[in-house]
């Protein structure tokens, strides 16, 4: 039987690459794009911070209202931890945003409501994962918080739920675990450092660190 030939000028597609090469990234690109945009908004991370330390303030004072034989001492409790989880929500819309290139929108931080009960819901989930797997020799615990690290990210940039966040976070981390795990540990030198210099270091790292994150995030979802 007669062999057909292939026709050479026929297009071949090119070989799909590894899940090591397409989940790959470089430590230290992302530590300086974090940082560089870091400068390039730091008027931006002034004024976020300066907000948050007066609604800070502002909760402190209305907490010191209520003593803790006062009953409303529990609706203020109920009533501050839900404003934190929005608060949370907000802060990681906004940073997405100066990431993107997006318009700052102070009001973000109030305005993300819609979010919170999935951000509470897939955040518990996630602690009691990684406690789980800390119980279990540490290092499950250390490998579920890095697989599952980005549920948040997914909750506020692309609208999912509570377990599909899990479940995508999960995906894009596939052939990244060391990676990430350097990362993380680079992290938390980082801010570490920015607590030794008077805690005034964090004001630089925290912005920093909190970039370079959204930066990996990006680079595994492309």
């Amino acid at each position: 039987m007669k062999e057909t030939k292939k026709d050479s000028n026929v297009p071949q597609p090119p070989p799909a690459p590894k899940a090591s090469q397409s989940r790959a990234f470089s430590i230290s690109e992302a530590i300086k794009f974090g940082f560089d945009v870091f400068k390039k908004n730091i008027g931006i991370f002034a004024k976020l911070a300066l907000a948050l330390v007066i609604i800070n303030i502002v909760m402190g004072i209305f907490g010191g209202f209520f003593g803790q034989d006062n009953p409303a001492a529990l609706l203020w409790s109920i009533v501050s931890t839900i404003a934190s989880i929005i608060i949370q929500v907000g802060l990681i819309k906004i940073v997405l945003d100066i990431h993107d290139g997006k318009p700052f929108n102070l009001a973000n931080l109030y305005s993300m409501s819609q979010f919170a009960a999935r951000f509470l819901g897939a955040s518990i989930l996630y602690g009691l994962i990684v406690v789980a797997g800390l119980i279990l020799l540490v290092i499950p615990g250390i490998y579920f918080a890095i697989k599952l690290q980005f549920y948040s990210f997914f909750i506020v940039d692309k609208n999912t739920g509570i377990m599909d966040s899990l479940k995508k976070s999960w995906a894009i981390t596939k052939g990244a675990e060391l990676n990430l795990f350097l990362f993380a540990l680079a992290v938390l030198a980082i801010n570490i450092l920015g607590a030794i210099l008077l805690f005034v270091g964090l004001l630089v790292t925290i912005p920093t660190t909190t970039m370079a994150s959204i930066y990996v995030y990006r680079k595994l979802l492309s």
